[in-house]
C-alpha cells in the first residue's frame, strides 16, 4: 500500500509542471577598456573589446573593438597618441619611447569609427618604493571533486612603505622565461596504417620558453596597516603545471602605484572573481571603472584606466625551491618543435644565482 501511495503522489507532481518560457530582452554591447601605462618602459597597451548581446548566436563571445582613435592626454597639455597594433586587433599602443612621468595626472580619450566619444577621469602617477626582496612559499590549493592538488610556488615581497602618504598598490608578472625540457630521445614516428616507429631526434631537450603567465587573483594592497613600516606581501603566484616548474623559472614583478579609485575598483573585481559560488554569494554586478561616454554619461562603461609609477624585481624560482611538485609532463619530441616562443640559446641576461 506504502509503495502504491508513493508511487500516485509522484506522478501528481509531475503532472503539474508546466514549461516556463522566459521572454528575456537582449542584453547591452558593454564597452570594456582594460590596460594601463606607467613610469616603465613602452610600448603601453590599451585593449579595447566589446561583449556580444545576449541571445545572439555569439553570446559570451568578447570582441575586439577596431579603428578606434585613442590619445592619451597629461595635466601640462601633451598628447601622446596610440596605434592600433596590426597583428592584435583592438590593441592600441603608445610608442616605445613613451613613458609616464611621476606628479603628472593623465586622462585617456576615445573616439569609435560610430563617432561615440569617451573619457576617462585624470589618473595621477604617484611615487612607488622599491622591492627590497623577492621570496616564494610551495602552496597546495584543493580542487572541489579531485584528488590531486594544484599547486604552484606564492610569491612574496618585502618592501618599506614610506610613511608621508597613503599608498595603493598593484603587483602584475612581467614576461616570463623558464627552461623547458623535452625527451626527444622517446620521439615515435607515427604513419597511418603502419605501426609506431620510434624514430629518436639528436636535439633538443633544453630550451628556453617565454610566456605571460596571469596570475591566478588581483594582487593588490594599501597601506591602512603598515603605513611607514616594513612589510612583506604576497604578490604573485606561479602555478606548477608539470611544464614550468621543473627545472628554473624567470619573472620580474612589476611593482605599480594605483589611485585609490582603482584600488577600490580592483578590489570589488577581486571580491567578484574570488566568490565561492554558493546561494549566499552576492549575485554578479557590473563594476563601472573610470571611463564616460561624453554625450550620454548614463552608459555602462567597464573597465578602468591606471596610471602609476612602476618599479620592478627579478626572482629566479629553481624546482629545488619547492617543497612540492607535480608530476612531470613527458614531451616526447624537439623542445624547438613545442607551441610558443623559445630559443635553444641561453638568454645573454640569464644568471639564476644573481
Amino acid at each position: 500500500m506504502l509503495r502504491r501511495l508513493v508511487y500516485v503522489i509522484f506522478v501528481f507532481t509531475v503532472s503539474c509542471i508546466d514549461p516556463f518560457s522566459a521572454d528575456l530582452d537582449q542584453g547591452e554591447q558593454l564597452l570594456t577598456i582594460e590596460g594601463l601605462v606607467t613610469t616603465g618602459p613602452g610600448p603601453h597597451v590599451i585593449k579595447l573589446t566589446r561583449s556580444a548581446t545576449y541571445g545572439s548566436v555569439f553570446e559570451g563571445l568578447i570582441r575586439p573593438v577596431q579603428g578606434a582613435t585613442l590619445t592619451l592626454r597629461d595635466d601640462q597639455g601633451r598628447v601622446v597618441p596610440l596605434q592600433e597594433n596590426e597583428n592584435k586587433t583592438g590593441t592600441y599602443e603608445t610608442s616605445a619611447l613613451f613613458s609616464a612621468q611621476i606628479g603628472r595626472s593623465y586622462t585617456l580619450q576615445i573616439q569609435l569609427v560610430t563617432g561615440e566619444v569617451y573619457s576617462s577621469l585624470p589618473e595621477r602617477v604617484e611615487s612607488v618604493p622599491e622591492i627590497k626582496k623577492l621570496s616564494i612559499e610551495t602552496v597546495q590549493i584543493p580542487v572541489k571533486g579531485e584528488i590531486f592538488f594544484r599547486s604552484g610556488a606564492q610569491i612574496y615581497a618585502e618592501i618599506e612603505d614610506p610613511g608621508d602618504v597613503n599608498n595603493f598598490y598593484l603587483w602584475r608578472n612581467a614576461e616570463s622565461t623558464f627552461v623547458l625540457e623535452t625527451r626527444p630521445d622517446l620521439y615515435v614516428l607515427r604513419i597511418p596504417n603502419l605501426p609506431p616507429q620510434p624514430a629518436p631526434k639528436p636535439c633538443c631537450e633544453f630550451c628556453y620558453q617565454t610566456e605571460n603567465v596571469g596570475n591566478q587573483s588581483v594582487f593588490i594592497g594599501q597601506d591602512e596597516n603598515f603605513n611607514g613600516l616594513k612589510t612583506r606581501i604576497p604578490v604573485g603566484f606561479i602555478e606548477d603545471n608539470g611544464i614550468r616548474l621543473v627545472n628554473t623559472f624567470r619573472t620580474d614583478i612589476r611593482q605599480i602605484s594605483i589611485s585609490a579609485g582603482a584600488f577600490r575598483f580592483l578590489k570589488l573585481i577581486r571580491q567578484q572573481t574570488e566568490t565561492s559560488g554558493s546561494v549566499f554569494d552576492s549575485p554578479p554586478a557590473s563594476i563601472r571603472g573610470n571611463m564616460t561616454r561624453l554625450d550620454k554619461p548614463e552608459e555602462v562603461v567597464l573597465g578602468y584606466f591606471i596610471a602609476g609609477a612602476e618599479t620592478r624585481k627579478r626572482i629566479y624560482i629553481k624546482s629545488s625551491d619547492l617543497t612540492f611538485n607535480q608530476t612531470r609532463a613527458i614531451i616526447p619530441d624537439d623542445c624547438r618543435v613545442v607551441a610558443g616562443p623559445k630559443s635553444d640559446r641561453l638568454p645573454a641576461d640569464w644568471n639564476p644565482n644573481e
